[in-house]
């Protein structure tokens, strides 16, 4: 057992390493030694609720902008059910989040970010709620008494855009699919012409708990985990289905790419809970049929994910606690519904990309929420320098 999960280990790390190069995150139990390091934070309302990360940039020895994960925190509120309350815990969180970054971790002002998600955006035209998006901006900037914050409200393009040129590394840029699966939509995309300047949109409406809330609806009155997932499979079997499909092929991303990462909250939670002892990798390649054994045991086997979870005794025991803690925080951002209905999303769309002819190497990317956030960074330091 410990020789078989050792080569698995060793053949997952050196492969991450020939396809993704030197990713620009560290996790923040293993950080990398900066030179002339800058903390910055970014704070973003998602469909789920509001999350801050806290980044130091810097330059190694060699002189490659890197970033370490100093914090990174979410509080679930629920924005996008547009109401009093979760108005209020938004604006709470938002404020509070804020506060902590300024005067906790002394980041000057000009270097937060706050930014409202395009699954947000997109919620809110759906159901022609954006004065909830404008109430909440005014409200926070009379908060933290700064009157002309700005606050974008970022539509799905430039987030897949931000996304990409974030988590990808630059030797990697031209060649991948980045697929962003968020709680009320996907979007990604990739650089079809060599250049960053063009990009080519993959977009869905459906996200995790757009997808589980559709499932929710079907149910009935029976509840049960069993119903769960057969209404499921026929929500993804239907608009679901029809629209992925036409979002791949739109894209001829097929085509024009050699890898195809996922982000968001589902692709780390679903590597945490795959792969405990590649708990350090920001980025872990898996297969299409690792992810359905996956889904299977989510199903059958809940219990083996959660409440007796266990990693395997061949890693060392700063990760072994580190891996435990990372999945009791999977366990409460998730519950096994959201997990079944954001893998199954995973599921469809890795399937379009099992082609007869070529297969897609697939990786699944844990630090993904960070980075707009390392885009916007790199943004700012440019026009530094121009």
């Amino acid at each position: 057992m410990t020789i078989r999960l050792f080569t698995k280990f060793t053949v997952f790390s050196f492969f991450v390493s020939l396809v993704f190069g030197n990713l620009c995150f560290a996790q923040s139990g293993s950080p990398i030694k900066l030179r002339q390091s800058k903390v910055y934070a970014g704070i973003e309302v998602g469909s789920k609720g509001v999350k801050l990360s806290v980044l130091e940039v810097g330059k190694t020895a060699q002189k490659e902008l890197r970033f370490n994960i100093i914090k990174d925190s979410s509080l679930n509120t629920d924005f996008i059910s547009f109401n009093d309350r979760v108005f209020h815990n938004t604006l709470v969180a938002l404020n509070g989040f804020f506060n902590y970054a300024l005067t906790e971790k002394n980041i000057p002002s000009s270097r937060i970010y706050t930014v409202i998600s395009s699954g947000v955006k997109v919620q809110a035209e759906k159901e022609a709620n954006q004065a909830w998006i404008q109430k909440l901006i005014d409200s926070f900037r009379i908060k933290i008494k700064e009157p002309s914050r700005t606050v974008e409200i970022i539509d799905p393009i430039n987030e897949a855009r931000l996304s990409h040129l974030g988590i990808v590394p630059e030797e990697r840029r031209y060649t991948t699919f980045l697929i962003d699966i968020g709680s009320g939509n996907t979007k990604g995309g990739y650089f079809p012409n060599g250049n960053t300047k063009n990009f080519r949109l993959f977009e869905l409406t459906w996200g995790t708990k757009s997808t589980a809330n559709a499932t929710e609806k079907r149910l009935g009155d029976n509840n049960t985990i069993e119903n769960f997932s057969r209404q499921l499979y026929r929500v993804l079997s239907g608009n679901a289905a029809d629209e992925i499909v036409y979002a791949v092929n739109v894209s001829n991303a097929y085509n024009m790419s050699d890898y195809v990462a996922f982000s968001g909250g589902i692709a780390w939670a679903t590597a945490v809970l795959m792969y405990p002892e590649l708990i350090d990798n920001p980025v872990v390649p898996v297969t299409y049929d690792e992810v359905v054994k996956f889904r299977e045991q989510l199903l059958k086997n809940y219990a083996s994910l959660s409440t007796s979870f266990t990693v395997p005794d061949a890693i060392d025991d700063n990760d072994k606690q580190l891996a435990l803690k990372t999945a009791k925080t999977v366990n409460k951002v998730f519950d096994q519904r959201s997990m079944l209905a954001g893998t199954g999303l995973l599921l469809n769309i890795m399937r379009q990309f099992e082609g007869v002819y070529e297969k897609k190497q697939f990786f699944l990317v844990k630090n993904g929420q960070v980075g707009w956030v390392s885009a916007y960074v790199r943004q700012d330091l440019e026009k530094e320098q121009e």
